[in-house]
């Protein structure tokens, strides 16, 4: 092993703190601004290859902008790819499209992503995700931990397990957005809003199967939501908890004929209905029939829809800031 003199050390910590003192005072050095096109007019032709190009840590958002085309790639916003900006051309054209799935090989649920995103305060707008490997199974478009997410008339297509709100205590907002799947296909542990968001149901199955922490307040929280189907569904649940303590709300959502009068499972498990909170509030369409609901679920009342707010469910206002991250 090569042994270093002090004054050899002492050069090295030199350079070092040089080096580090250049990156956190001189912001402008690094590119913050990077723009990704199939076509070889942008800076990569590849997404991944622009994360891999981005700063940790960035002292400043980084914007990503996408223009049309199929991004048929893997993707993987690390957790040290923090305040990252995706802006695609638009939502039907910009894709980013991978296929794999649970049971590829030694391939599990969690594996199975198109994009896995865990850099908090990440942003997304005009932006397809899709997991194009059919009805194989679990095939997840979006695993997202992140913290502080945002997806902004964003599309989510897949089947099994389409959208994994992962993070046990991380908070996100889909807002505008469409999202379809077979079974269960919003899952996971995070506090997460769907707000104007199109859902569209393509088998008899379940849309929600939360994962939520006991200590959560609050878990999938739909606001003015609309619930399609298509034609070879008849028997549609809201959701059922994969774990106790699970937490679904649906307030002012628009529901068709299609779901089931109880609305919601227990998973086979009575014990779960001690413990979940599965409720609606005000919703309307011929699939909402508040008076046949499982005995053991809820309807709000006006008193308590009072703290489904963005701030309640997202995090308070801080003083020190103009606008909040959910604040679109």
């Amino acid at each position: 092993m090569r042994k270093f003199t002090v004054l050899q050390y002492l050069l090295i910590l030199f350079l070092f703190t040089q080096n580090f003192i250049a990156q956190t005072s001189n912001p402008e050095k690094y590119k913050y601004n990077f723009v990704v096109a199939k076509d070889g007019t942008g800076d990569f032709k590849y997404i991944q290859d622009a994360i891999n190009a981005m700063r940790v840590f960035p002292l400043q958002p980084i914007s990503l902008y996408i223009k049309n085309g199929v991004y048929n790639e893997k993707i993987e916003l690390s957790a040290n790819n923090t305040d990252v900006i995706f802006i695609g051309e638009s939502a039907d054209k910009t894709i980013i499209t991978y296929n794999d799935y649970s049971g590829r090989g030694k391939m599990g649920t969690f594996d199975s992503f198109t994009a896995r995103i865990s850099g908090n305060r990440f942003r997304a707008e005009n932006i397809t995700f899709e997991n194009s490997a059919g009805r194989v199974g679990q095939a997840v478009a979006l695993y997202v931990d992140a913290d502080k997410a945002v997806f902004k008339n964003c599309k989510f297509l897949g089947n099994q397990d389409t959208v994994y709100c992962g993070g046990e205590n991380s908070r996100q907002l889909f807002t505008d957005c469409y999202i379809e799947g077979t079974t269960d296909f919003i899952f996971g542990p995070a506090t997460a809003v769907f707000k104007n968001c199109v859902i569209l149901c393509k088998a008899n199955s379940y849309i929600t199967a939360p994962n939520t922490p006991k200590d959560k307040d609050f878990g999938f929280v739909f606001l003015d939501c609309k619930v399609f189907v298509t034609s070879e569904v008849d028997k549609m649940y809201l959701g059922r908890p994969w774990r106790a303590w699970a937490k679904s709300v649906f307030i002012k959502c628009e529901l068709p004929k299609q779901i089931a009068p109880e609305a919601w499972d227990n998973w086979g498990n009575a014990e779960n209905e001690k413990t979940t909170f599965f409720a609606e509030y005000e919703c309307n369409g011929e699939g909402f029939k508040p008076k046949e609901r499982a005995s053991w679920t809820h309807q709000l009342k006006t008193s308590e829809i009072e703290k489904y707010t963005l701030k309640n469910i997202l995090g308070s206002n801080s003083k020190s800031i103009k606008k909040e991250w959910y604040d679109l």
